[in-house]
């Protein structure tokens, strides 16, 4: 039971719990006592987590999201949700912020201006400097993604290096043997970002590991880019009969391209990758895909994070995920292209 259910049944805002249980507001006699009568009915203790975050907390969290020129995928827009419900189930609010070039200001406001208690950082990279500036403050922060020292922070993360070298398998298991990496865009993977680095790394040592031919490609977050980055893979690579991919936000691009290629998939071309579930099986086809599971990863950071307001000593926690490929309709047996095609 939690403060939303209290708020619910006693017909006020949870805000108005909230002060009731803190005594941060005054709360008139009529409402504290229709609160109490809920509580007494329900049996609401506030658990140690909750308790720990005491008066003089600003009961909000920070979410640093990326540039806000940047539209934001389909899977990083999953997290930002899963924070926010997270964060709301707690009773907590929670203060947006990007951070990238002239958004830097933004970060720093919010990390040196004391207007959170503690910080969801996305999109982190191998050597991240927003990472530095949150240890140098001292103020509680988590991750989702990490850096290349993974015991310097708390984190949550999916693990791109296991799911794109499992991606790679199953091609081959199909008797894929010329398959493309479609990465994020080069700006990112330039940058240190994490999971296209780590996607190669995976991508790199399956293409070992079967001895395929392979060929890696950055492509920008959007349709049309998926579209000019897959006709360039066509072009240059004729025999290729398969991809990889991690960009999410170009596959209705890709497909577009292989459609106007006159190439069936998955008769005459797979496509495998790293997505969240519901995009996945909402694409025509259904992607095969390892479904990233949002949804707990936002909940897992915010646990993450209260643990780290309520007591700052508490060692590093870290969880990385690796779902499973869910078979869809756009992976099947390798078909040899016609190389003047």
């Amino acid at each position: 039971m939690n403060i939303g259910e209290i708020a619910r049944r006693s017909g006020v805002s949870r805000s108005t719990v909230s002060y009731a249980l803190s005594g941060k507001r005054r709360v008139s006699k009529v409402t504290q006592q229709r609160i109490q009568a809920v509580i007494d009915e329900l049996g609401y203790r506030p658990n140690a987590t909750a308790r720990a975050l005491k008066e003089g907390r600003t009961r909000t969290i920070g979410l640093v999201i990326p540039p806000a020129g940047r539209r934001l995928t389909d899977m990083q827009l999953g997290f930002v949700a899963s924070v926010v419900d997270a964060a709301g189930r707690a009773d907590l609010d929670v203060l947006l912020s990007p951070s990238g070039g002239e958004h830097d200001r933004s970060f720093e406001r919010m990390v040196g201006g004391k207007r959170v208690d503690g910080v969801v950082l996305m999109e982190i990279r191998l050597e991240d400097d927003r990472v530095t500036r949150l240890r140098q403050t001292g103020l509680p922060f988590v991750g989702i993604g990490r850096t290349n020292r993974p015991e310097e922070m708390s984190w949550v993360d999916i693990d791109y290096e296991t799911l794109i070298s499992r991606c790679v398998h199953h091609l081959a298991d199909l008797g894929h043997r010329r398959i493309a990496l479609v990465n994020r865009s080069a700006e990112l993977v330039a940058a240190g970002y994490g999971p296209g680095h780590r996607a190669q790394t995976g991508f790199a040592r399956a293409v070992a590991e079967r001895g395929l031919d392979s060929v890696q490609k950055c492509c920008a977050d959007d349709a049309q880019s998926g579209v000019a980055c897959v006709e360039a893979l066509l072009g240059e690579h004729p025999g290729l009969t398969a991809i990889a991919t991690i960009n999410e936000a170009a596959m209705p691009g890709m497909y577009r391209a292989l459609e106007q290629a006159g190439l069936a998939v998955p008769r005459d071309f797979s496509v495998a990758g790293v997505a969240a579930q519901h995009w996945a099986e909402n694409l025509h086809p259904p992607l095969t895909a390892a479904d990233v599971p949002a949804d707990e990863l936002g909940a897992r950071a915010v646990e993450l994070l209260i643990q780290r307001i309520a007591d700052p000593a508490t060692p590093h926690l870290n969880l990385l995920l690796a779902p499973a490929i869910s078979l869809r309709g756009t992976t099947g047996p390798a078909r040899p292209r016609d190389p003047v095609s």
